[in-house]
């Protein structure tokens, strides 16, 4: 079955909480179709139509992501796990991206912490898969790559949680990797998983390193949803064009990459009955440790296996 999911402030949240109320039903199975809003609660469909700006529905003192749910999924418990088969990602015709004037690390590293906060005003061309912006009188051009940044459930834990840091059950994961064509599989932890996403990125290197992404509103996105019964999940995993998946979140970045390497190794030991050593020996030749983003307070690494890598 298809649901249309409408997009109005009374289906849009800033937060996670395992005590939401769900704006929909859905079964295992189900395909999910929507627009989300842009990074700054905005959306217009077309160049010279004024952007609508909506709200959360929950009234949270400081707005984070614009997320469209929860959507809950019948019969899903906490111990299975929830795979998110990514069918289409259509950015709109707009985005931005900003850069320096806030005190973030990496801003004050480079110096640029103090600067003018830049604002870059991308023009998109879904037609071609292109992005033009001008900088200093000059115009230049982008491969666009479309993805959410935030896909998660609803953490277990009691009370309300922000939307910017990843978590076991996903969330602002940023992962560019996560494109049309692929499944995230994500650790369901409440009562009907509890499905929330958003923030549209038409293109982003991976590290995010300003801070964003070329943010953007999906005029259409589309995702099957699947419930496992039976598969165990540690961390958000994902099978996507580009090869399996693996993530680590964490304030210390070694501890980050450890956690992605270790889930990787524990899949190629899934794949090829082999001892743990034996598996970060061929990780060592055929997996690549990717920074995923360094923005998030938590930071975020994943581990790529190619497909046919190791044959």
């Amino acid at each position: 079955m298809n649901h249309k999911i409408e997009l109005k402030s009374e289906n849009l949240h800033s937060s996670f909480n395992k005590d939401y109320a769900s704006i929909l039903s859905i079964q295992s199975g189900d395909t999910i179709e929507a627009k989300t809003p842009d990074i700054q609660w905005g959306y217009s469909a077309h160049a010279g139509e004024e952007r609508t700006i909506y709200s959360s529905r929950e009234n949270e003192e400081t707005l984070g992501h614009p997320l469209i749910g929860p959507i809950a999924v019948e019969g899903a418990k906490p111990g299975m796990v929830l795979e998110v088969r990514i069918n289409d990602n259509v950015p709109g015709w707009y985005g931005r991206n900003w850069a320096g004037g806030t005190p973030a690390w990496q801003n004050q590293m480079l110096g640029i912490a103090d600067s003018e906060r830049l604002q870059v005003d991308w023009a998109l061309d879904r037609e071609q898969m292109t992005g033009t912006c001008t900088l200093s009188g000059k115009e230049f051009s982008v491969a666009l790559s479309p993805f959410l940044g935030l896909i998660g459930l609803s953490p277990g834990e009691a009370g309300t949680h922000r939307t910017s840091p990843p978590y076991r059950t996903g969330g602002n994961i940023d992962c560019k990797e996560l494109v049309q064509g692929s499944s995230l599989f994500l650790s369901v932890e409440v009562e009907g998983a509890m499905l929330s996403f958003g923030d549209g990125h038409a293109l982003q290197g991976d590290g995010e390193n300003s801070g964003t992404a070329i943010e953007c509103p999906m005029d259409f996105v589309s995702f099957t949803i699947i419930l496992h019964e039976d598969m165990e999940l540690n961390m958000p995993k994902a099978k996507t064009p580009a090869g399996w998946v693996t993530f680590g979140f964490n304030e210390d970045l070694n501890q980050a990459a450890a956690t992605a390497l270790d889930e990787m190794a524990g899949l190629i030991q899934q794949f090829h009955s082999l001892s743990k050593t034996e598996a970060v020996a061929l990780a060592s030749v055929a997996v690549d440790l990717h920074i995923t983003q360094i923005v998030n307070g938590v930071k975020g690494v994943h581990a790529i296996l190619p497909h046919g890598a190791i044959r």
